[in-house]
């Protein structure tokens, strides 16, 4: 299995290793390819009973194949109103980012390479469907990206997670199960359990052709996100109310998006950021004044330009 045929990762590297399928056949083939360079790394959520016998897991396979293992441990239960994947999400790049600042100059990570294979892909496209997503949530999950100056890596996108079990067995290697997989009242395993089967069924080549699809959505945002940062060149950041007037209600909402989004990390729903276009339509006059919940805060009217505050009590910019 060559994960990487396409591009080479920097090294060193590290792969974020739970003991499952996913991330030990990405392991075992990181540590055959690059031997001596290759480090697991490791996070103990704190979810659930069986996580002890994760890091169990983990530290036998790293002792097996000479790889250095780092192991952080986590409170990652989710908040009030947070879903507790995206809970775990959080927790789980926060510990990578604090392994990383463990490592010493010599040995600094460059790479965290990550297990998602061709099936998660499909699901996180289809979960994006069922909540009327637009692009960013239909181009499903980034092959590359940088994260609080580190590379990320899925190199196992176009892998199915069957291909990766079958793999292993060849290899005579073992891995653990995580129990929650099993438990359909998360919506990701249902799509796993329940419909990824009727869609084999029907199209047998879904995983490629969903690929295909969400790495043309990627591309698409990609060139929509070009022309929001030129048109939030030429209205200011923060963007200027008369500006925006002047941009079709397209561009406008792309605008308004990508700054709320990248300035602010502040995602809107599509009927927030369709009440703030109405009342940037409606602001033709000096008393005119604009206070809307946008994402986690407020967006409003400061002088003659937007303003986005965070919460009740955050600095306006």
């Amino acid at each position: 299995m060559d994960a990487f045929a396409a591009s080479a990762p920097g090294l060193p590297l590290a792969v974020g290793f739970s003991g499952g399928a996913d991330s030990t056949a990405l392991l075992l083939a990181c540590a055959a390819r690059w031997p001596g360079r290759v480090r697991a790394w490791h996070v103990h959520h704190g979810l659930q009973a069986a996580a002890d016998g994760f890091e169990t897991q983990a530290r036998a396979v790293c002792d097996r194949l000479g790889v250095p293992l780092q192991v952080a441990h986590v409170d990652a239960r989710a908040q009030p109103g947070e879903s507790p994947e995206a809970a775990a999400r959080h927790h789980r790049y926060k510990a990578f980012e604090a392994l990383a600042l463990q490592q010493s100059a010599q040995a600094a990570i460059k790479t965290i390479v990550l297990g998602q294979h061709a099936d998660d892909q499909v699901e996180t496209v289809l979960i994006a469907l069922s909540r009327g997503s637009g692009l960013p949530g239909l181009a499903g999950m980034p092959a590359r990206w940088q994260r609080g100056g580190l590379t990320f890596c899925r190199p196992l996108l176009a892998v199915p997670g069957s291909a990766l079990r079958a793999w292993l067995r060849l290899h005579g290697a073992d891995w653990v199960e995580d129990p929650s997989n099993a438990d359909t009242a998360y919506t990701r395993n249902r799509v796993r359990h329940r419909l990824l089967p009727a869609l084999a069924a029907v199209f047998p080549e879904f995983r490629t052709t969903f690929a295909r699809s969400a790495q043309h959505a990627a591309q698409a945002q990609a060139l929509l996100d070009e022309v929001a940062a030129a048109d939030l060149a030429a209205c200011g950041v923060p963007p200027r109310i008369a500006a925006l007037q002047a941009l079709s209600p397209a561009r406008q909402g792309n605008a308004l998006r990508h700054w709320l989004t990248h300035a602010h990390h502040s995602v809107p729903s599509a009927a927030q950021l369709a009440a703030l276009q109405v009342q940037i339509a409606a602001c033709r006059t000096r008393g005119h004044r604009i206070e809307l919940k946008v994402g986690s805060g407020q967006v409003r009217r400061q002088g003659e330009c937007l303003a986005w505050q965070a919460g009740r009590s955050g600095a306006a910019g």
